[in-house]
């Protein structure tokens, strides 16, 4: 039997995007996953759509000029069995009972009752499987992503055959789908700055971290050093997690083979460049690079010089009021 897999998405305001991936994901073909849906509490009434669209009441209408269409349709035939959760039940590992009646349609949908951040929100999907104990990985998936039909399964076997703690995927954008977004990401030692992976032949020499968007955990891994890290809210959770798994003899790889297309920054509001993202997403990224270089690099003179590049960028960008709240968070 293959190994099981939980798919935890995280949804915020985003149920549009999260409708698309969960028809993407039901359509892909390893055969032993459960799909595990957690809300933030989006004030946007999420998942109320989400689960009219798993009764099939809600109508939903996606580009038809898109280039990534045949991912997520012909849409899933309705209506899917779910089990809706709230935060206490699901933690308590849910009812088995109401379980075995899904068969072949893994849906649980948690409403998490609050916005503690990406790594609260995914912990909680992470704690339900926990509770259940009867899997061997978690894929962690961004809502607003599309899969392929084997990008599930070339990722567990090329995980398992590599004996990897932590995987990830060949991330292109949703909009541009040739175009590689990421194939992991490196950390400038020094300053503490992040930069995305864009060419293949250099993962095993400069990975340093994998993408959030899709991040696949052993077992084994959760087992030893425990759930993801929820100080940074949003950014820098994943590299955390990579370095405290690599610190631990875990190793980090990519599955270039397992493709995953992103509609990056949807999320948040922002795109990948800093130039264009808002004033919370930048505020967020300087602020959990500090708290990241203190706790993996030392920080001392290395951080700061970074640091007052950084806000001398963003002075001439006319975005000085980023810094104070940095500051006064920091310091």
């Amino acid at each position: 039997m293959t190994k099981k897999v939980y798919i935890v998405l995280l949804n915020y305001n985003g149920w549009e995007d999260t409708i698309e991936c969960l028809e993407s994901v039901l359509k892909n073909d390893y055969d032993n996953y459960q799909i595990i849906v957690v809300d933030n509490d989006s004030p946007n009434n999420s998942m109320e759509y989400i689960i009219n669209w798993a009764e099939g009441k809600q109508e939903i209408v996606y580009d038809e000029n898109s280039q990534l269409r045949h991912l997520s349709q012909p849409f899933e035939l309705k209506p899917l069995k779910y089990i809706y959760y709230k935060k206490e039940e699901a933690l308590k590992g849910g009812e088995k009972e109401k379980e075995l009646e899904l068969n072949n349609n893994p849906l649980i949908l948690i409403q998490a009752g609050e916005n503690g951040g990406f790594a609260a929100g995914n912990n909680i999907g992470i704690k339900y499987a926990l509770a259940k104990n009867d899997f061997e990985y978690i894929w962690l998936l961004n809502n607003d992503t599309v899969i392929e039909e084997n990008s599930l399964s070339s990722l567990v076997n090329y995980a398992s055959k590599n004996n990897l703690g932590i995987s990830g995927s060949t991330l292109l954008y949703y909009d541009n789908p040739k175009m590689v977004q990421a194939y992991g990401g490196t950390i400038n030692k020094f300053f503490g700055t992040s930069k995305h992976i864009l060419d293949q032949d250099e993962i095993e020499k400069k990975l340093d971290y994998v993408v959030g968007a899709s991040f696949l955990i052993s077992k084994k891994v959760i087992h030893k050093i425990g759930l993801l890290p929820e100080e940074y809210f949003l950014y820098y959770e994943e590299t955390d997690y990579c370095f405290n798994a690599r610190n631990n003899d875990f190793k980090l790889g990519v599955c270039v083979d397992s493709k995953v297309y992103h509609k990056e920054g949807n999320s948040t509001g922002a795109s990948g460049d800093s130039n264009n993202k808002n004033d919370f997403s930048d505020v967020l990224i300087l602020k959990n690079r500090i708290k990241f270089h203190k706790k993996y690099l030392g920080g001392g003179i290395s951080l700061w010089l970074g640091i007052m590049i950084a806000f001398m960028k963003r002075v001439k960008r006319g975005h000085s009021n980023r810094i104070l709240k940095v500051l006064y968070d920091s310091i």
